[in-house]
């Protein structure tokens, strides 16, 4: 709290809709705007030091996006409550805000009177979210899940060295295969998943897939 105002953190990178916000939030006499962000490392940095009651946080922020600086924002217990906003209404988002801990996720065209209601709310502890979004967020996970077990222990393998940048040739000496049988598994990999490249295969494995370890733990 900033005397007995609310303390927010806004990250968004564009400089207009900040302003906005600033606008919209500083106007009200219970709440107070005590930084600003326009890339996920200067967000993260700003939380941590100023440990505000509500970040604002858009979910496609430069470098960190919003949802790894929340991931962070937990696995640390800093006392920050995450309101995420985003221009996407994508169950991609969604899932990745709820799974960190996020209080709720709000469209950049809401209402202006909501985002307030949703910043005051956020800082009594109340969930945002709505049961549709729930709703999605479940079915979100559960998709991913089976396309996780669709893939046999040897893609799954193949799938985390594409990840960690290897080439076919590279991913074929490390697991003692022909090249031939690798780009089998990648090609495997790709229309399991329904993707069209490597690239999108290694975001793809970074967010859904297990490390070993975790899931032995």
């Amino acid at each position: 709290m900033v005397g007995d105002r609310i303390s927010v953190v806004l990250a968004d990178d564009h400089p207009a809709l900040r302003v906005g916000l600033r606008v919209l939030l500083d106007r009200e006499p219970d709440i107070a705007v005590v930084g600003e962000a326009d890339d996920g490392d200067a967000a993260l940095a700003l939380l941590q030091t100023l440990l505000p009651d509500v970040a604002v946080l858009d979910c496609q922020l430069p470098g960190r996006d919003g949802v790894s600086v929340a991931a962070v924002v937990r696995a640390q217990g800093l006392p920050v409550k995450v309101v995420a906003l985003s221009a996407y209404d994508d169950d991609r988002y969604l899932a990745g805000m709820a799974a960190v801990g996020a209080v709720g996720y709000l469209l950049k065209n809401e209402a202006p009177g909501y985002i307030v209601a949703a910043v005051r709310a956020a800082l009594r502890g109340e969930s945002l979210w709505t049961a549709q979004q729930l709703a999605r967020v479940r079915r979100w996970q559960a998709e991913v899940v089976a396309l996780r077990e669709s893939l046999t222990e040897r893609e799954q393998e193949v799938l985390r060295l594409v990840a960690a940048g290897l080439s076919n040739k590279e991913i074929a000496q490390a697991l003692t295969i022909s090249v031939r049988t690798t780009d089998f598994h990648v090609s495997n990999v790709l229309r399991k998943l329904n993707l069209i490249s490597r690239v999108e295969a290694a975001i793809w494995a970074k967010e859904h897939l297990e490390t070993p370890k975790s899931r032995q733990s």
